[in-house]
């Protein structure tokens, strides 16, 4: 297949998958470790890839969104010890279901804390050490580049995308954005689109964008592609939730119906998206309906 910088250059709407971490909890993967489960369930994980790519999907993901030792870490020591193991097996898992009909992006997600230099506990240095072990294993075990994903904060992306770009990959960096009540979109750290935007462009992101976002919708996801795309020709990516999460019997629901989220797709096309997906609560049917929607799209053109 073509690299993803050369298919994103010819100008058609390119499709991503929808949610892991929804999918594995349907696996009932979603424990203390889900990335565990390239190893302890090796079936299921690569089944969720699939799924994808038969729904239209022509990028997925790894099971690594916490695979850095860090947050592996967190779930305990023995995790991290086979963060090396964890990763290789992601990447292996995500290439045999695409057999060659989509791109594998080594997923790094978020430690879950904050730089030392913005009064957290982790130095950045520690952060980059970390993505960049995470970074290398995901390359030399083949994946086609690598996404950064649910950034809040500037310096922990900085350094994500330090180590990535030392990898020769392209990379993608997405930040997680909500409405705050002022009517701007912000992250939790306080950082507006057109600043993740410039920010992760300086640092040497080939693709930018934004995912998830507790309250923020696909509709509002169309206002933010369309602010990244005043400041830069570069391409964007949008993974939106499945509409804003509601506590539905004890738990977090997300309501938005795929033939809703799919009436959505040619706002975020005429926006300036040019890799459209799913994050939380978005399923293989989510990805099927977006992917009809683009081609509809295009089609009409």
């Amino acid at each position: 297949m073509k690299k993803l910088t050369e298919l994103c250059a010819e100008g058609r709407t390119l499709i991503g998958e929808g949610a892991m971490g929804t999918m594995l909890s349907a696996a009932g993967l979603a424990g203390k470790c889900p990335e565990a489960g390239c190893l302890d369930a090796p079936e299921k994980v690569k089944a969720i890839a699939e799924a994808y790519i038969e729904a239209g999907s022509l990028l997925v993901t790894t099971n690594t969104f916490g695979g850095t030792t860090i947050k592996l870490g967190e779930c305990g020591p023995e995790y991290a010890e086979k963060a090396d193991e964890i990763n290789t097996a992601a990447v292996k898992l995500a290439k045999e279901a695409a057999g060659g009909k989509a791109l594998v992006g080594g997923d790094i997600g978020s430690t879950g804390h904050l730089a030392k230099e913005e009064y957290g506990d982790i130095p950045q240095d520690d952060m980059y050490a970390a993505f960049s072990r995470q970074a290398k294993t995901l390359a030399l075990a083949g994946a086609d580049y690598i996404i950064i994903e649910t950034m809040t904060s500037i310096m922990e992306a900085q350094a994500a995308i330090k180590a990535a770009k030392e990898t020769g990959l392209p990379v993608i960096c997405t930040f997680a954005f909500d409405l705050n009540k002022k009517g701007q979109f912000r992250t939790f750290m306080g950082v507006g689109p057109e600043t993740a935007a410039e920010i992760s462009l300086e640092a040497g992101a080939d693709i930018v964008g934004a995912n998830c976002g507790k309250d923020t919708t696909i509709e509002h996801m169309a206002e933010i592609a369309r602010i990244i795309r005043e400041l830069t020709d570069k391409p964007i990516l949008i993974n939106s939730n499945a509409g804003a999460p509601i506590l539905k019997d004890g738990a977090i629901t997300y309501i938005e119906t795929p033939e809703k989220m799919a009436e959505s797709v040619p706002a975020l096309i005429e926006a300036g998206a040019n890799i459209i997906g799913g994050c939380c609560g978005t399923t293989p049917a989510h990805i099927k309906a977006m992917a009809k929607a683009a081609e509809a799209f295009w089609a009409g053109r």
